[in-house]
């Protein structure tokens, strides 16, 4: 178990003690995806969802999910972020909602976590403002797609 960094000698959950690692810039970028009908796709495109501006409410749920990730995962450092980033990408070869994250913070532990959180979030804020326009949604794909800085170094590209 000790290439588990969440797990101790005795085999039991423990935060990562990060008191002795050197404060560096760290940045993580993760991608989801909201797979829609085209139908639906459309009515973002034109704004016609009643319940107002999708991207805009699911990119400030993003940044804020982000900013809160430890009161979400148990074992998670609480971060000061330099930066959250919420993008969009409309797609229709694939119909949907293409959900990319970037986190920021000069710290002694990495902002996976907090890209991953906002992706998944702003998601799950897109499914929640556009179910009554489509139930067959899926949100899938969710990844990280980089990360760089701290002791490890940058992580190759993702694989595709």
């Amino acid at each position: 178990m000790s290439g588990l960094s969440h797990i101790d000698g005795k085999g039991e959950a423990a935060m990562v003690d990060v008191a002795d690692k050197a404060e560096t810039l760290r940045a993580a970028i993760a991608e989801g995806w909201l797979v829609t009908a085209s139908e639906t796709l459309t009515l973002i495109e034109d704004g016609a969802i009643a319940k107002g501006d999708v991207l805009a409410v699911a990119r400030v749920a993003g940044i804020m999910a982000a900013k809160r990730t430890a009161d979400l995962i148990p074992l998670c450092h609480p971060l000061s972020l330099s930066k959250v980033s919420v993008a969009f990408e409309l797609r229709r070869e694939r119909p949907g909602v293409r959900v990319e994250a970037l986190a920021k913070a000069t710290g002694k532990t990495g902002v996976e976590m907090e890209a991953l959180t906002a992706v998944s979030v702003a998601c799950l804020t897109l499914y929640d403002m556009l179910k009554a326009a489509d139930r067959s949604m899926i949100i899938d794909g969710v990844r990280l797609l980089k990360k760089t800085g701290g002791r490890n170094g940058d992580t190759p590209e993702a694989r595709s």
